[in-house]
């Protein structure tokens, strides 16, 4: 039995508390928040085998450049100063190629569909977080667009996931909900989607049993290192002897990782959503509205939309409502006949999405320290990833074979 640490109290965090739990060890998740917040509340709550190519790719930097000067655009990097920006932009840029596309996808398809199985098995332990199959609807209103959606769906069906590719008069028949103005769709029919707090509320119960200690607003702020393993995390909270440090801070990964003589080209990626409480007219099946970028997803009987993503720092807490009103216009668009009241500024979250420049999650030991873990960088599939990468977390502590290949999942 070994003393693990967890640093970091989202999703990630507590799937790898609950798996090195079940294997025995004794776990302690520290974070700074009071953990009502995080990434892991406002998200879409999708599970998305079908995300099989990473956000660095041919063509994204051209894109985002265009992109940059619309305000209502999906997605925006800030101009501003800053060497972490600069030397994130040009690792992005020289990994953003075909080679490191194919390198990736079956990487991402393993994982995500590892992360499935273990919310399966979860699923079946309790109907609390309403986990449904019901798969994802890409809908695209343009032709353009749609030649790029039709053949990222027949990449996914090349490496083994269920695809439909549906005609306008084909989706009325699969989103039984609202009429929609698409031209188009492709239907992943592996995709599955749930209540992200629902989820929360369920895991930390599960832990709860495990025996699991949680401390709540404590802040790193050093740790004490013995030839190359940290014996101790100090905290404003008290020190916590460890024999295994977990790194799951999310956006926040790359400072935390500073005083570990640890560099991680990672920024936070600020996306926001709002939810439409009792909602009674609503799409049946999670979407992609594909020309914005706005992620649709029922959740019970509410409605939940999401989208944009900034590249900003952890301090830019504003909310931008130009970045809304693209959000909004882009529904408004995909279902003219959809009713709802728009959302004031109090009604929005948001949240930082930790973006490496790789596309891919950072999970791994650290190079610089024996007992050190790094699980982060999930960009906007951290719910997705989760259980797998806490499966991951407790097979590198117990130095098993890992389930899937962790070779391109380093910092």
């Amino acid at each position: 039995m070994k003393n693990c640490v967890i640093i970091g109290g989202g999703i990630v965090g507590l799937s790898s508390a609950y798996y090195l739990a079940k294997a025995g060890h004794k776990v302690t998740i520290i974070d700074r928040t009071d953990m009502t917040n995080g990434c892991s509340f406002g998200n879409a709550g999708m599970i998305v085998p079908s995300h099989l190519i990473p956000f660095a790719q041919p063509g994204m930097m051209a894109q985002g450049i265009k992109w940059m000067f619309d305000s209502k655009s999906p997605f925006y990097v800030q101009p501003r100063f800053s060497m972490d920006l600069f030397k994130w932009g040009l690792k992005f840029y020289r990994t953003a190629t075909a080679s490191h596309v194919e390198k990736s996808m079956p990487v991402l398809r393993d994982i995500s569909l590892l992360s499935k199985e273990l919310y399966q098995d979860w699923a079946k332990q309790t109907d609390e977080f309403l986990y449904q199959e019901k798969g994802l609807l890409m809908l695209y209103k343009s032709d353009k667009v749609g030649e790029e959606i039709i053949h990222e769906g027949k990449e996914a069906q090349s490496m083994g996931l269920e695809v439909d590719f549906l005609s306008k008069d084909q989706i009325p028949s699969v989103e039984t909900g609202v009429e929609t103005t698409a031209v188009g769709a492709v239907h992943y029919k592996s995709d599955a989607h749930l209540s992200p707090n629902k989820l929360f509320a369920f895991l930390l119960t599960e832990l709860d049993k495990l025996g699991v200690e949680i401390s709540k607003q404590t802040e790193v702020l050093d740790f004490k290192d013995n030839r190359n393993a940290i014996t101790e995390v100090i905290t404003n909270k008290g020190t916590f002897a460890t024999d295994e440090v977990i790194i799951a801070t999310g956006a926040w990964s790359p400072e935390l990782a500073k005083k570990l003589g640890i560099s991680i080209s990672l920024l936070p990626g600020k996306g926001y959503s709002f939810t439409l409480k009792d909602q009674f007219q609503k799409p049946v099946v999670p979407s992609i509205l594909c020309e914005g970028k706005v992620a649709v997803t029922p959740i019970g009987n509410d409605l939940r939309f999401g989208g944009t993503m900034e590249i900003t720092h952890t301090k830019d807490t504003k909310i931008n409502m130009k970045r809304l009103e693209g959000i909004l216009s882009t529904i408004h668009s995909f279902y003219p006949n959809l009713q709802f009241e728009d959302p004031k500024e109090k009604d929005i979250w948001f949240g930082f999405r930790p973006c490496t420049a790789t596309g891919l999650p950072i999970i791994c030991r650290s190079d610089r320290h024996s007992n050190v873990i790094l699980a982060t960088g999930h960009a906007m599939m951290g719910l997705s990833l989760a259980p797998a990468t806490g499966k991951l977390v407790e097979e590198l502590v117990d130095n098993k074979k890992a389930s899937i290949d962790l070779e391109v999942l380093h910092y």
